[in-house]
């Protein structure tokens, strides 16, 4: 008789891959991705090591699978606040503030997923993250260059080039060390948009209304502590 597993099990089996999961979430927030071991997650999700491993049968895995949820939860949050937006022009802003926004609420966990170097292959997740988020990027400056809000450019370059230039100004190597502060946070955002809605091409004055209208949000305002 073929064993199938019940809608109980089913759920429990998935509340203790998303508690392993949240646990490396964690470790990686607070000590970087050289704080997710298998052990140490274990010990957080409650959970033996053994069952850390069937879920995930190695660190590449885990780790992997944890750069891929942040991804998803950073695109399902940026597609919220562009959906949300009254026209195309604001969707982009709102894009590239939900982006500069996760970056600076969770910098040490946004730089592991990034760029922090580990002893495992976590490369081919890595690509596929970013190429998720500059195809939402590169849809939103899409949609505003066809309303004719924009110069016609090649979308996808453009895309890419802006989610560099955030990430780099906001946790590379070079970028401020006093962002944890939510004034400095909020003038970090305002900054990093202004520069990418003048790259793209909207105008000086429409871009800094754009802006202003961004940080009135209360998403925004909850997220930068304004």
């Amino acid at each position: 008789m073929v064993y199938r597993r019940t809608h109980q099990v089913v759920k429990r089996l998935a509340a203790r891959r998303s508690a392993i999961l949240a646990a490396a979430r964690e470790a990686a927030a607070e000590g970087g991705m050289a704080a997710v071991q298998i052990a140490p997650v274990a010990v957080r999700a409650n959970v033996a090591a053994g069952t850390v491993y069937r879920y995930f049968p190695s660190k590449a895995e885990l780790i992997s699978e944890l750069i891929a949820e942040v991804s998803r939860d950073e695109l399902a949050a940026i597609r919220r606040a562009a959906d949300a937006a009254p026209g195309p022009s604001s969707a982009l802003a709102a894009a590239v503030t939900t982006v500069a926004v996760h970056t600076l609420s969770q910098r040490r966990l946004a730089w592991g997923i990034l760029a922090e170097p580990v002893d495992v292959d976590v490369s081919a997740s890595r690509l596929a993250s970013r190429r998720e988020i500059a195809g939402e990027i590169a849809a939103r400056i899409d949609a505003a260059v066809r309303a004719g809000h924009l110069p016609a450019q090649d979308t996808a370059l453009a895309a890419t080039a802006l989610l560099g230039a955030l990430h780099e100004a906001l946790v590379g190597p070079l970028a401020p060390d006093n962002l944890d502060d939510p004034v400095k946070m909020r003038d970090a955002v305002q900054t990093v948009t202004l520069l990418a809605l003048r790259a793209v091409g909207v105008m000086d004055a429409r871009a800094r209304g754009l802006v202003v209208q961004q940080t009135l949000l209360p998403t925004t305002k909850a997220l930068v502590g304004a």
